[in-house]
C-alpha cells in the first residue's frame, strides 16, 4: 500500500569565492566545474525530483557570461550540485540554492 506522503526540503551554499585568491573561477579559462555534495536533512522514499538555481553570482562585465548550475547524481539521501563554466568567463562566487520534492517513507512501509 502506498501512503504518498510528500515532503519538501530545501537549501543553499555558496559553492565557491575564487576572486579573493585567484582560484580557477575567476583566473582560469576554459571549462571549468565545481561540485558539492548536499545531503537531505531526511531520506526519501525514493529520488526525488531536485531543483537546482543561482540565488548569487558575481561574475566579471568584461567576458561572456556563461553558466550552467544542475542537480546530478540523485539519490534518496542526497546528490551532487555542480556548477560550470567555460571560455573566458570569469566568475567571482556563486552561492546556489536547491529545492527537492519527493516521496517520503512512512511508517507503515514494509521491507522485504
Amino acid at each position: 500500500m502506498r501512503n504518498y506522503l510528500i515532503g519538501v526540503d530545501q537549501g543553499q551554499s555558496v559553492l565557491f569565492s575564487d576572486f579573493q585568491d585567484g582560484g580557477p573561477m575567476w583566473a582560469g579559462t576554459g571549462p571549468r566545474q565545481v561540485r558539492e555534495a548536499v545531503r537531505f536533512s531526511e531520506p526519501f522514499r525514493q529520488p526525488p525530483v531536485v531543483h537546482a538555481g543561482l540565488a548569487m553570482w558575481d561574475i566579471d562585465r568584461d567576458s561572456n557570461q556563461r553558466a550552467d548550475i544542475s542537480a546530478e547524481n540523485v539519490t534518496e539521501t542526497g546528490f551532487d550540485l555542480v556548477f560550470r563554466t567555460w571560455g573566458d568567463t570569469q566568475v567571482a562566487r556563486v552561492r546556489a540554492t536547491w529545492l527537492a520534492i519527493g516521496e517520503l517513507p512512512h511508517e507503515d512501509d514494509w521491507k522485504l
